[in-house]
């Protein structure tokens, strides 16, 4: 089992900080669930894990059994498990998905031993396949353009095929319904299923209860204010779902708290 492991994180993007003291455990064969507002810094967060530039953490650790990543680089990231699916995935006209799967696929090997000569063309095409098929994806696929033309519903497919490729420790899933209708959800989400187990973490951050309804979390938390204010087991995700975020402004807005204590 690994152990993906946040301690008091504070994460700043220009010079405002976003994440306040953030603490998260996910082990290899759970399902978390990360919901929120906007603007709470859910996806501060995911960024933040993933090592992106922009994200600055001012304060705590990123640890993966036990080792601290928070100076390590995206890649070094990447190679040592975690996998962020984006909310926007960016086109890369002129590549197809097969070519850019392969490369990223043999750069992993060569990180984790640097003798590696990668996987033969015969191989990954093979493995590429059969992930295709447990996917229910049409072969043909691989041979398009990344993201280049992609519906939404296709874009998020082709994220789960990485995902798939890449066999991390640790997925997270950054609102990866957004802009989906019920079909294209039922569908990411059965792709995620597929390959959910002892293996792999998921972190999955949404607003909504209704991919949920398909990907079912071991753990539910609520973000809010750059921290995480409550914990609990699928049925907080319901009380969302009935009642909104009001009773989480209510309850855990500083600036009402602090006029109650007046």
């Amino acid at each position: 089992m690994s152990r993906l492991e946040i301690k008091n994180l504070h994460v700043g993007v220009d010079g405002k900080e976003i994440i306040k003291g953030l603490d998260l455990v996910i082990n290899t064969g759970e399902v978390h669930a990360l919901m929120g507002p906007n603007g709470t810094g859910k996806s501060s967060l995911s960024n933040a894990i993933m090592g992106h530039p922009n994200y600055e953490i001012t304060q705590g650790q990123v640890l993966i059994d036990g080792v601290d990543i928070s100076e390590f680089s995206t890649e070094e990231r990447s190679h040592l498990g975690i996998f962020l699916a984006f909310q926007y995935p960016v086109a890369i006209p002129g590549v197809t998905l097969a070519n850019f799967l392969r490369v990223a696929v043999n750069a992993k090997l060569k990180a984790i031993d640097p003798e590696s000569k990668g996987m033969s063309l015969v191989e990954f095409r093979k493995k590429m396949k059969a992930t295709m098929d447990l996917l229910k994806m049409d072969h043909a696929f691989g041979g398009r353009y990344l993201n280049d033309g992609f519906s939404g519903g296709e874009k998020k497919r082709a994220e789960i095929l990485q995902l798939a490729m890449l066999e991390p420790k640790f997925a997270i899933l950054d609102e990866t319904d957004s802009g989906l209708d019920i079909d294209a959800i039922r569908i990411v989400s059965e792709g995620v299923n597929s390959l959910a187990g002892d293996n792999l973490g998921v972190l999955v951050i949404t607003h909504y209860q209704r991919m949920l309804n398909y990907i079912k979390p071991d753990f539910v938390h609520i973000l809010f204010d750059g921290k995480i204010v409550e914990t609990g087991g699928p049925e907080l995700a319901l009380k969302l779902e009935e009642h909104g975020y009001d009773w989480v402004r209510d309850e855990f807005d500083p600036i009402e708290v602090d006029l109650q204590k007046a």
